[in-house]
Protein backbone atom coordinates (compact mmCIF):
# COMPACT_ATOMS: atom_id res chain seq x y z
CA UNK A 1 0.00 0.00 0.00
CA UNK A 2 1.20 3.51 -0.83
CA UNK A 3 0.71 6.25 1.73
CA UNK A 4 -0.20 9.53 0.03
CA UNK A 5 0.17 12.77 1.96
CA UNK A 6 -2.06 15.08 -0.07
CA UNK A 7 -1.35 18.76 0.63
CA UNK A 8 -2.83 21.99 -0.65
CA UNK A 9 -0.48 24.83 -1.59
CA UNK A 10 0.01 27.81 0.72
CA UNK A 11 -2.05 30.98 0.42
CA UNK A 12 -1.54 33.00 -2.76
CA UNK A 13 -1.91 36.61 -3.75
CA UNK A 14 -5.04 35.56 -5.67
CA UNK A 15 -6.48 33.60 -2.71
CA UNK A 16 -6.18 36.72 -0.57
CA UNK A 17 -7.83 38.92 -3.21
CA UNK A 18 -10.58 36.34 -3.91
CA UNK A 19 -9.56 35.89 -7.54
CA UNK A 20 -10.52 32.66 -9.32
CA UNK A 21 -7.09 31.20 -10.12
CA UNK A 22 -7.94 27.98 -11.88
CA UNK A 23 -4.94 26.99 -13.96
CA UNK A 24 -3.16 30.34 -13.75
CA UNK A 25 0.33 29.85 -12.24
CA UNK A 26 -0.29 31.94 -9.13
CA UNK A 27 2.29 33.01 -6.57
CA UNK A 28 2.47 32.45 -2.82
CA UNK A 29 2.15 35.55 -0.69
CA UNK A 30 4.14 36.03 2.54
CA UNK A 31 1.50 34.18 4.52
CA UNK A 32 1.61 31.30 2.02
CA UNK A 33 5.37 30.92 2.47
CA UNK A 34 4.86 30.95 6.27
CA UNK A 35 2.15 28.28 5.93
CA UNK A 36 4.48 26.14 3.80
CA UNK A 37 7.23 26.49 6.42
CA UNK A 38 4.82 25.47 9.19
CA UNK A 39 3.70 22.46 7.15
CA UNK A 40 7.36 21.56 6.65
CA UNK A 41 7.86 21.65 10.44
CA UNK A 42 4.73 19.53 11.00
CA UNK A 43 6.03 16.89 8.58
CA UNK A 44 9.66 17.06 9.77
CA UNK A 45 9.60 13.59 11.31
CA UNK A 46 7.97 11.92 8.30
CA UNK A 47 10.13 10.14 5.72
CA UNK A 48 9.04 10.61 2.11
CA UNK A 49 10.22 8.57 -0.83
CA UNK A 50 9.02 11.17 -3.33
CA UNK A 51 7.57 14.66 -3.57
CA UNK A 52 5.11 15.26 -6.39
CA UNK A 53 3.57 18.62 -7.27
CA UNK A 54 1.15 20.22 -9.63
CA UNK A 55 3.06 21.97 -12.39
CA UNK A 56 1.48 25.32 -11.44
CA UNK A 57 3.82 27.81 -9.79
CA UNK A 58 1.95 28.18 -6.48
CA UNK A 59 2.09 24.43 -5.82
CA UNK A 60 5.73 24.20 -6.91
CA UNK A 61 6.65 27.04 -4.55
CA UNK A 62 5.03 25.14 -1.68
CA UNK A 63 6.71 21.88 -2.70
CA UNK A 64 10.08 23.64 -2.91
CA UNK A 65 9.83 24.65 0.75
CA UNK A 66 9.03 21.05 1.68
CA UNK A 67 11.70 19.54 -0.59
CA UNK A 68 14.50 21.91 0.42
CA UNK A 69 14.47 20.68 4.02
CA UNK A 70 14.86 17.12 2.73
CA UNK A 71 17.17 17.89 -0.19
CA UNK A 72 14.79 16.01 -2.47
CA UNK A 73 13.79 16.62 -6.08
CA UNK A 74 10.23 17.47 -7.06
CA UNK A 75 8.34 15.59 -9.75
CA UNK A 76 5.69 17.76 -11.41
CA UNK A 77 2.56 16.61 -13.17
CA UNK A 78 -0.33 18.41 -14.89
CA UNK A 79 -2.63 15.74 -13.40
CA UNK A 80 -2.52 17.73 -10.14
CA UNK A 81 -3.49 21.07 -11.73
CA UNK A 82 -6.44 22.92 -10.31
CA UNK A 83 -9.80 22.76 -12.03
CA UNK A 84 -9.90 24.77 -15.25
CA UNK A 85 -12.46 27.52 -14.63
CA UNK A 86 -12.55 28.65 -18.26
CA UNK A 87 -13.98 32.16 -18.64
CA UNK A 88 -14.33 32.46 -14.84
CA UNK A 89 -10.51 32.40 -14.52
CA UNK A 90 -9.11 35.67 -13.22
CA UNK A 91 -12.48 36.99 -12.06
CA UNK A 92 -13.45 38.22 -8.59
CA UNK A 93 -15.10 35.22 -6.91
CA UNK A 94 -17.99 37.09 -5.16
CA UNK A 95 -19.07 38.42 -8.58
CA UNK A 96 -19.57 34.85 -9.83
CA UNK A 97 -22.25 33.88 -7.30
CA UNK A 98 -25.43 32.76 -9.04
CA UNK A 99 -23.94 32.80 -12.55
CA UNK A 100 -24.20 29.80 -14.83
CA UNK A 101 -20.89 28.09 -15.54
CA UNK A 102 -19.43 28.96 -18.93
CA UNK A 103 -19.22 26.06 -21.39
CA UNK A 104 -15.43 26.01 -21.13
CA UNK A 105 -15.28 25.16 -17.39
CA UNK A 106 -13.77 21.70 -16.80
CA UNK A 107 -16.65 19.33 -16.04
CA UNK A 108 -16.82 17.37 -12.81
CA UNK A 109 -16.57 14.04 -14.69
CA UNK A 110 -13.42 15.28 -16.48
CA UNK A 111 -11.96 16.51 -13.19
CA UNK A 112 -12.71 13.20 -11.49
CA UNK A 113 -11.17 11.29 -14.39
CA UNK A 114 -8.01 13.35 -13.97
CA UNK A 115 -8.09 12.61 -10.22
CA UNK A 116 -8.42 8.89 -11.01
CA UNK A 117 -5.48 9.15 -13.43
CA UNK A 118 -3.41 10.85 -10.71
CA UNK A 119 -4.12 8.06 -8.24
CA UNK A 120 -3.18 5.49 -10.92
CA UNK A 121 0.03 7.46 -11.59
CA UNK A 122 0.96 7.32 -7.89
CA UNK A 123 0.13 3.60 -7.58
CA UNK A 124 2.15 2.75 -10.69
CA UNK A 125 5.21 4.89 -9.99
CA UNK A 126 5.41 4.73 -6.19
CA UNK A 127 4.18 1.32 -5.02
CA UNK A 128 4.56 0.68 -1.30
CA UNK A 129 6.12 4.13 -0.82
CA UNK A 130 5.31 7.30 1.10
CA UNK A 131 4.58 10.22 -1.23
CA UNK A 132 3.96 13.89 -0.49
CA UNK A 133 1.82 15.48 -3.21
CA UNK A 134 1.13 19.23 -3.39
CA UNK A 135 -2.01 20.15 -5.29
CA UNK A 136 -4.94 22.54 -5.10
CA UNK A 137 -8.28 22.77 -3.33
CA UNK A 138 -10.65 21.38 -5.96
CA UNK A 139 -8.39 18.72 -7.51
CA UNK A 140 -7.47 17.51 -4.02
CA UNK A 141 -11.18 17.30 -3.22
CA UNK A 142 -11.73 15.28 -6.43
CA UNK A 143 -8.86 12.93 -5.56
CA UNK A 144 -10.39 12.26 -2.16
CA UNK A 145 -13.88 11.83 -3.62
CA UNK A 146 -12.59 9.26 -6.13
CA UNK A 147 -10.48 7.48 -3.50
CA UNK A 148 -13.30 7.22 -0.96
CA UNK A 149 -16.02 6.74 -3.61
CA UNK A 150 -17.89 9.82 -2.39
CA UNK A 151 -19.57 12.79 -4.01
CA UNK A 152 -17.43 15.93 -4.19
CA UNK A 153 -19.82 17.75 -1.85
CA UNK A 154 -19.19 15.06 0.79
CA UNK A 155 -15.47 15.90 1.01
CA UNK A 156 -14.58 18.77 3.33
CA UNK A 157 -12.74 21.68 1.74
CA UNK A 158 -8.99 21.76 2.42
CA UNK A 159 -7.42 24.89 3.86
CA UNK A 160 -4.19 26.30 2.45
CA UNK A 161 -1.18 24.18 3.49
CA UNK A 162 -3.42 21.48 4.98
CA UNK A 163 -2.47 17.85 4.49
CA UNK A 164 -4.60 14.69 4.45
CA UNK A 165 -3.32 11.14 4.40
CA UNK A 166 -4.71 8.51 2.02
CA UNK A 167 -3.75 4.83 1.93
CA UNK A 168 -3.93 3.84 -1.72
Amino acid sequence: MTKLYLARHGETVDNASQTMQGQMPGCLNDNGFKQAAILCEQLAGVHFDAIVSSDLRRAIQTAEVLAAARQMPIVTTPLLRERDWGDFTGRYIPDLKGLDFPDNVETLPALQERARAFLDFIRKNYPEQRVLAVGHGIINKAIQAVHYNKQMREVERMKNAEVRILDI
